[in-house]
């Protein structure tokens, strides 16, 4: 590595060229550079080598030996350098044989997942596809390793590790989930119903709880009264459906149990805040266009659940 120190690398795409063309004029038209310019370089690569490399005879301009012994390990070494400065293919869905690893909710996984593949599928036929939970390590190592590509779902207002990009992705309305039989509760409910019905919570980090619904209660110096703190909103849902309890969820979820279960959709209180949920990755792999891509995927299908 000592050669190196005092060497510059540039004068090594000159050299190439100088040798193979064994003329400067050609040479310097081959790397759009002016033919003094090349001359100079010439000549700088001549005191750095110590050798003249190039010398005028009857046939012309002909490298020396030096200059022919150097020739095939610069071109090699250009050529490498090139290989690993070149940027990676972009991200083809028609050929890609990629496993993505999302980490999400049961939201995204029960009313986006399915549409998801079957948009996806057509155009992108050998991509696969693994759910896992959200949890601390995922957000502070997996994505960081790419153990994890993405996560999605997770509320704007939650704590995430530093440095993460965080892009929004789906504002959803929430409504009241109650059991069909629940005589108590009318089509929408009073501010006043909501804070004294039983509620059932959600605990888990991932599971989309609308954390935004105690925040937006405290403001008003009130709080809910939990019958129960679930991990999922199936589990919470088959609670609901049992029980004079309310769950509080987003309205295309509560649209899958209405048509489940015996439950039924009622209005919240006026004022509840939405759900706004995100899009997570890590910035050492912002630019990767697989991840780019599905992003891209996402984003559309978003609109078009917004838009039903």
């Amino acid at each position: 590595m000592n050669a190196l120190r005092n060497f510059d690398l540039n004068l090594l795409l000159v050299f190439e060229a100088l040798i193979t063309e064994c003329h400067v004029t050609r040479a310097a038209e081959r790397l759009f550079l002016s033919q003094p310019a090349v001359s100079h370089a010439l000549r700088r690569l001549r005191e750095a080598l110590d050798d003249p490399l190039l010398v005028r005879t009857e046939r012309g301009m002909q490298p020396t030996p030096r200059a022919q012994a150097l020739l095939p390990g610069v071109q090699q070494a250009l050529k490498l350098i090139d290989q690993t400065l070149t940027p990676p293919p972009a991200f083809d869905p028609a050929t890609s044989q990629r496993r993505f690893v999302i980490a999400t909710t049961d939201y995204f996984e029960e009313v986006f997942y399915p549409p998801l593949l079957a948009t996806i599928k057509p155009t992108a036929p050998q991509l696969g596809f693994e759910i896992e939970l959200i949890t601390e390590p995922v957000l502070r190592a997996g994505l960081e390793t790419r153990a994890i590509d993405l996560v999605i779902g997770l509320e704007a207002d939650a704590q995430i590790p530093a440095g993460l990009i965080r892009d929004p992705w789906m504002s959803e309305k929430l409504v009241c989930l109650v059991a069909e039989d629940n005589d108590g509760v009318g089509a929408q409910l009073s501010l006043e119903q909501f804070v004294a019905l039983p509620q059932i919570g959600l605990s888990h980090i991932g599971a989309g709880n609308p954390e935004g619904v105690d925040q937006w209660l405290a403001q008003q110096q009130l709080s809910r009264r939990l019958l129960s703190r679930n991990l999922n909103y199936m589990a919470a849902a088959r609670a609901v459906a049992l029980t004079d309890a309310v769950l509080t969820l987003p309205r295309q979820m509560a649209m899958v149990f209405s048509r489940m279960l015996p439950v039924r959709l009622v209005e919240p209180p006026p004022g509840m805040p939405k759900l706004e949920m995100t899009l997570i990755q890590h910035p050492l792999h912002a630019r990767d266009s697989g991840i780019l891509w599905l992003k891209a995927q996402l984003q559309s299908l978003a609109g078009t659940v917004r838009m039903a």
